[in-house]
């Protein structure tokens, strides 16, 4: 019952962490705790029932602790800060709270139907979810630092598995804000790499490479993936988060235009989260599958490695060698090669 409990009350859970980011009460904590009840109270500017509502929920969920009358942030919030990845977990539940949750709401609907049914609760008329966010600065904002941060989890591994010692030109397909273009570029002095990003985003993408100081080395060019050419003779084709959004035709589609965009001999790279070929887990892909299922396209769930295999082939691919990422996250590296006619 326990484990029923925390499913059917799940959002209220997630309510929890996402007021304990947003009110700062962990941060304040983890900084000047511990504290008193009333001390979190005057800090926070809540009132005595808000206040113990919020710290009820906190520490019954295990992100804070009550040690006699003072309150502390729970030992795993305290590593996470340590370590440098607790603003990235804050990134994410800002997704979550601000892109996703509202969506979510039409999940079996948009099963019933096949299709992404949450959209319609995101303002604007384009078909995509990611097309709508230009005309929505702050979701938009919200979503690219929630990719930068879910990237940056897992792309260290992707920078030291692949070797692109011999590679000259790469092509990073819907680059994003092109945190994985950026740090393939500073790992490997030699990369060009060209990002493809929709036109509505294109400018900020050109804005972080320029931050970074990688203008030089690293382009990008506004593009509709499904519409538009890809640029020939590249030496590697990645597509990082992006196999997850759409149907195994759709991607099937990709991955041949990648396919006729690589010299004999280039490799294709596909890095995202990944489900077990048996379809049984690991719990994030599942969880993290509503949301594809719910909101961003008409396709797309956490994919097992299996299905992803499976388009590669299709589209001409051989060659295939997979490299789980090890971590809480569910990502995962394939690699694939174009063969010589």
């Amino acid at each position: 019952m326990d484990r029923l409990s925390f499913i059917l009350f799940g959002h209220a859970a997630f309510q929890y962490l996402n007021a304990a980011c947003e009110l700062g009460l962990l941060d304040l904590l983890a900084e000047r705790g511990p504290l008193s009840e009333e001390e979190v109270r005057e800090q926070l500017g809540l009132q005595e029932r808000a206040c113990a509502v919020l710290l009820l929920g906190s520490t019954a969920l295990g992100l804070t602790v009550k040690d006699g009358s003072g309150y502390r942030v729970a030992d795993l919030v305290a590593s996470l800060r340590a370590d440098g990845t607790w603003q990235k977990i804050k990134d994410t539940v800002a997704f979550e709270q601000d892109i996703v949750y509202e969506g979510q709401a039409d999940f079996a609907e948009s099963l019933l139907r096949n299709t992404n049914v949450g959209l319609r609760r995101v303002p604007g008329d384009q078909p995509d979810l990611y097309q709508r966010l230009g005309g929505n600065p702050r979701l938009e904002s919200v979503f690219y630092r929630y990719m930068k941060s879910w990237s940056e989890l897992a792309n260290t591994h992707l920078v030291h598995t692949l070797d692109l010692t011999h590679t000259r030109r790469l092509l990073d397909c819907g680059g994003g804000d092109a945190v994985n273009a950026i740090a393939l570029a500073r790992h490997n002095p030699g990369l060009e790499v060209t990002v493809l990003e929709i036109p509505a985003s294109a400018g900020m993408t050109a804005a972080s490479v320029e931050r970074a100081g990688l203008s030089e080395r690293v382009s990008v060019q506004p593009c509709d993936m499904f519409a538009d050419p890809f640029p020939s003779g590249m030496d590697c084709v990645l597509f990082a988060h992006q196999l997850v959004i759409w149907t195994p035709e759709q991607n099937t589609a990709l991955l041949r235009k990648a396919h006729a965009a690589l010299a004999p001999g280039g490799r294709v790279v596909i890095f995202n989260s990944m489900s077990n070929d048996e379809g049984d887990g690991p719990l994030v892909a599942a969880l993290d599958s509503v949301y594809f299922a719910a909101l961003p396209a008409e396709g797309g769930m956490i994919y097992p490695w299996r299905v992803h295999e499976r388009c590669l082939r299709e589209a001409g691919f051989g060659a295939v060698e997979r490299f789980p990422v090890p971590g809480w996250t569910p990502h995962g590296i394939i690699v694939a090669t174009k063969e010589a006619p």
